[in-house]
């Protein structure tokens, strides 16, 4: 399915700005299809060019309100009609006029009563909304229902004018408040003047416990927040006004608000402002616990780490007084062990996520190897690791430290000393090799029946920890060791 601005470029020649306007369009006009509880289509004029009449209609989005049955249960987006088909779309576009008061129409087994709005950005008529409803639905219409649809005829005529979607619009994202959360009107003062049903129990939940109509909105923000000691950037009555289109949240103990100002204009004149109300308490107290277990999680590893190191340190130490060179050699391995591991979970205290960048943690094996040995050894890396689990990372970290430590101990030559560590990955399977130049290994080697504590140590890692394989091999003038992996 092609997007929306693949559709405008496909079958328009309309300008940048003006595709912008018919996107920021659609990202926001589920206000209007909840207001009219109708469902929306957005129609394109199909024309070769600017001044050529059009042939017909593209249908580039559609909608379903959240207040009401739809209308239309197929996907309509892409469809295209001729000139003539659709009267009332065509009117519209060559009025530049909202078409309403039209004749239901019978479809099916519902009566749906259609009307027009042409999109218009400075001057210029884009598109066309068509807005179908349920007409059986709307007869005895109550209160909140004829409030909705008076501001809906309200934005609108604001749309037609050119003056919605409101430029820089905040309430475009998911996360912000819809119709249903919970709606206030106001009147150009900033009077209350109708408050729907969930909207009385947002502001009932932070402490508003009187009649909501007939008070100032920003008035009931400022009392309920004369307790609170913390500075803010302006007033309640200042960001509640309906002035200009604000987004805001209130915090009391018991409960946390999300609101959304959006004014209402008639040409150039302020007529007053929709307020949408969405309590987010659970929301708020689930990021604060999530917050609080990612923080927990961070300080769990940064004490493992201080613990392995405290652990390697004591090892080290331990090695200095040991006299005997096999065990300080044994006791000097067990060090490099524990500080490969210590990485991991050094990286995991430093970030938000439980994966870790792997590539950060090569980076510090290679230096804590090279800076340890007396010779100088060129390094090349070739690939990228990208992120791992901790478990993933923690198992691969001990595999390549023992294959380096290999490399450096037995298998460089006196002169011109290299290592090299190249990693290439198809999909989700890994293959990294750890190369040297030096002499090479033994004839008839096996890692199965070496001998080698480390060598057993990174083949068992592998096998049980990777579920992959380690293989060394004499490659031409270089000693490799490979592993094969896949992770999840």
């Amino acid at each position: 399915m092609a997007t929306l601005s693949e559709l405008i470029s496909e079958n328009s020649n309309l300008k940048a700005n003006e595709v912008e306007h018919l996107s920021e369009l659609v990202a926001e006009w589920r206000l209007l299809a909840d207001l009219s509880f109708a469902d929306l289509l957005l129609w394109l004029p199909i024309r070769r060019d600017e001044k050529s009449w059009p042939e017909g209609h593209l249908a580039i989005a559609q909608i379903r309100p959240t207040t009401a049955a739809t209308v239309f249960t197929e996907d309509l987006v892409g469809t295209s009609i001729n000139w003539g088909q659709r009267p009332l779309v065509d009117q519209a576009l060559s009025d530049g006029e909202i078409v309403r008061d039209a004749k239901p129409e019978q479809v099916g087994q519902i009566v749906i009563k259609e009307e027009t709005i042409p999109v218009i950005l400075n001057g210029k008529i884009l598109a066309v909304i068509s807005r179908h409803r349920n007409a059986d639905l709307m007869r005895q219409p109550s209160k909140l229902e004829l409030n909705y649809r008076e501001i809906a005829h309200k934005i609108y005529k604001m749309v037609a004018e050119g003056n919605f979607p409101i430029r820089n619009s905040l309430y475009s994202s998911e996360s912000s408040p819809r119709v249903g959360d919970g709606l206030i009107r106001l009147d150009v003062n900033g009077t209350i003047f109708f408050a729907s049903p969930n909207a009385r129990s947002a502001l009932s939940r932070v402490g508003f416990q009187k009649e909501l109509e007939g008070e100032n909105l920003g008035v009931v923000f400022s009392n309920l927040n004369k307790g609170d000691t913390q500075p803010t950037d302006e007033s309640w009555q200042t960001m509640l006004s309906g002035k200009s289109l604000r987004r805001t949240e209130y915090e009391s103990q018991s409960a946390v608000l999300d609101i959304l100002v959006i004014p209402l204009t008639e040409g150039s004149d302020r007529i007053g402002a929709i307020v949408l109300i969405h309590n987010i308490t659970e929301l708020r107290n689930r990021d604060r616990a999530l917050l609080t277990k990612d923080a927990t999680i961070k300080e769990i590893h940064h004490r493992v780490k201080n613990n392995l190191q405290t652990v390697s340190a004591l090892l080290r130490l331990q090695s200095r007084r040991v006299t005997d060179p096999i065990a300080s050699s044994a006791l000097d391995e067990a060090v490099r062990r524990v500080a490969s591991i210590a990485l991991v979970h050094e990286t995991l205290s430093n970030q938000s996520s439980e994966f870790v960048e792997f590539d950060l943690v090569l980076e510090q094996i290679i230096k804590n190897a090279l800076d340890l040995n007396p010779r100088s050894i060129g390094y090349k890396k070739i690939g990228e690791f990208g992120s791992f689990d901790s478990k993933t990372a923690t198992a691969l970290s001990l595999v390549i430290t023992e294959l380096i430590h290999n490399a450096l101990e037995h298998g460089l030559s006196e002169t011109g000393d290299q290592l090299t560590v190249e990693i290439s990955k198809n999909d989700k399977q890994y293959l990294v090799s750890v190369c040297d130049n030096g002499s090479g290994l033994p004839e008839e080697f096996n890692i199965e029946k070496s001998a080698n504590l480390g060598l057993q140590i990174a083949n068992t890692l592998t096998k049980n920890e990777l579920n992959g394989s380690i293989n060394l091999v004499r490659v031409e003038n270089l000693t490799r060791g490979d592993i094969s992996f896949k992770v999840n």
